[in-house]
């Protein structure tokens, strides 16, 4: 079970992007082009419990066919490639570009310990991974095996959290038994086990609280009971809320250090073209907040089947459209004293990059001015330099504020972590 698991988790990265692509990466376009249009029908337990491989066809266009999610790397970066890299990030004057970390493989959500150790997760791997200084020097080391996709990772009130599709568990002081971690506390295990979407990322409120979305196990369907939300997960007894509903794919969120408000990252639908609709930056002001999914897209944009008899009036629109298939991830609010005065309280948002779109975007980090409110919103392009034409050199995947006030950003396909800092 576990085997075939992993094949369809490899398979799986729609919503965010990217895949480990064995089974898609001898297609050619002349072969895809000879297949009939994808198509599923999308809306059954069955399909949700056992989805094909390449469930993410199954609303395939004449006008994107044969287009698939990017394949992965399945070896770490060079340290002359990664450095290369590096030389060609693009950043504000005043700001420099490093390596923090190499050879972390399948880099996902990050974490702080409390004692500077950086957890970080994995995709399809099931590990956690721990990066600690020894003898100043920075060392990779696994932590926790044995999961199925242990993407989303917090750190809060001296306990390690992580989330594998559907449960969530704790492991409490871990930095004092990195070598020998054990078996994890079961905190919850109330999510639907669906794999397709069923990757997430852990948002810590200001009372240790978790809010954990929940993606639907489809592109565009009327998604199952339980699934296209945002809940809020008590550690201590497992109880949880309903949060936010009408969310597709959130792999990201933040909580508002101004108000406590929580703020997400949202990946839109597929193939309704190369130029729509616009994945989404979302503000939940009060508990039960309906941002559109599958009805509504971008705020704007009634879908052709499922949009008959709403108006998207309805529904929350997006506090800013962050740009078609850019594939936001993980984000954080800047709460640290290194950058200059007018970033404090800005969104940096990891952009993992497209895949259902001829001329690739994102692959960058996306800085977010705006009010505590919503209000005044500004968004402009902060780090950029993973795509060259539509050749992509790496993957933001998250980003983290350092204890020293600087930007950490991991690399995904890179399996490497970035360090952003500024200098007067």
């Amino acid at each position: 079970m576990t085997t075939k698991l992993t094949r369809i988790a490899g398979l799986a990265l729609i919503g965010c992007g990217a895949l480990s692509l064995a089974a898609l990466s001898g297609v050619s376009s002349a072969r895809a082009d000879e297949k009939p249009l994808g198509h599923y029908d999308s809306t059954s337990k069955d399909f949700w419990m056992h989805p094909p491989d390449d469930w993410w066809r199954g609303d395939e266009t004449e006008a994107q066919r044969g287009l698939v999610p990017n394949p992965g790397q399945p070896l770490p970066t060079p340290e002359a490639d990664l450095a290369k890299i590096v030389a060609g990030i693009k950043v504000p004057t005043g700001f420099k570009v490093s390596i923090w970390a190499s050879g972390v493989p399948q880099a996902r959500q990050m974490a702080w310990g409390d004692k500077g150790t950086l957890f970080v997760g994995t995709w399809d791997a099931g590990v956690v991974n721990a990066v600690v200084d020894q003898g100043g020097k920075r060392v990779v080391k696994p932590v926790i095996k044995g999961l199925r996709m242990a993407t989303g990772v917090a750190f809060t009130n001296h306990t390690l959290y992580v989330v594998d599709i559907d449960k969530v568990y704790a492991w409490e002081n871990p930095e004092n038994n990195l070598d020998s971690l054990g078996k994890g506390k079961l905190v919850y295990d109330d999510f639907p086990p669906y794999t397709p979407h069923g990757w997430k990322y852990i948002v810590v409120g200001n009372n240790g609280e978790l809010y954990i979305p929940v993606g639907p196990p489809c592109n565009e369907c009327l998604p199952p009971s339980g699934t296209s939300q945002y809940r809020r997960i008590n550690p201590e007894n497992g109880n949880a809320e309903l949060w936010a509903i009408g969310v597709r794919n959130s792999v990201g969120g933040a909580i508002d250090p101004r108000t406590g408000n929580l703020w997400f990252s949202e990946n839109a639908r597929d193939w309704l073209g190369d130029d729509i609709p616009s994945d989404k930056l979302n503000l939940v002001s009060k508990t039960g907040e309906n941002f559109g999914y599958p009805y509504c897209h971008q705020g704007d944009i009634l879908d052709p089947v499922y949009g008959k008899g709403h108006s998207c009036s309805e529904f929350n629109p997006p506090i800013v459209k962050l740009g078609p298939h850019v594939a936001p991830l993980g984000m954080k609010f800047y709460t640290g004293n290194q950058f200059p005065a007018e970033y404090s309280g800005n969104i940096f948002i990891a952009e993992h990059g497209s895949w259902n779109r001829h001329q690739k975007n994102g692959y960058r980090i996306e800085r977010v001015v705006v009010n505590a409110d919503g209000s005044n919103a500004s968004q402009e392009v902060f780090a950029s330099g993973w795509l060259d034409g539509n050749k992509i050199l790496g993957r933001p995947s998250d980003v983290i504020v350092a204890p020293d006030g600087s930007l950490l950003v991991a690399d995904d396909q890179a399996q490497a972590i970035y360090q952003i800092s500024y200098s007067k």
